[in-house]
């Protein structure tokens, strides 16, 4: 799953630590706020977690900014999404991955994820559908 941010700007849930949070909890708190899953509908994997570091200036001070990445499977498909946000879709790995081609970290992220998943879906003996996957994350 993504949010669309306008122009061509699609990206995942995310958000800023608050007060005393561990970044799951602000994981869990921003993807409620953006979509509206509840944390009993995440099913939330706790083997799967990947950062981005990254800097830019406010004026003429350099911000360094680090974002935690969760990986979150819902049955739930019904999105609310909050007013910073002009839209989402769910979308195929293909798909996403060509939405995304303009944001090197953004790919390298969802390859990884993907990756995970696959790795522990080709482990398992579970023929099952997969469920819904959407990367939850935190800054």
């Amino acid at each position: 799953m993504l949010l669309y941010h306008g122009g061509d700007y699609w990206y995942f849930p995310k958000g800023h630590i608050e007060h005393a949070e561990k970044s799951l909890e602000t994981a869990i708190r921003e993807t409620a706020e953006e979509t509206g899953l509840k944390r009993n509908e995440l099913k939330i994997n706790n083997k799967f977690r990947s950062h981005e570091e990254f800097s830019f200036f406010k004026g003429k001070t350099k911000i360094l900014k680090t974002v935690i990445f969760y990986l979150a499977e819902t049955r739930n498909r019904n999105i609310r999404i909050s007013y910073a946000h002009d839209g989402y879709g769910w979308f195929s790995y293909k798909e996403a991955t060509k939405i995304l081609s303009k944001h090197k970290d953004n790919i390298t992220l969802l390859k990884k994820a993907h990756s995970f998943v696959v790795g522990r879906e080709h482990h398992r003996n579970d023929v099952s559908r997969p469920k819904s996957v959407a990367p939850v994350v935190s800054n």
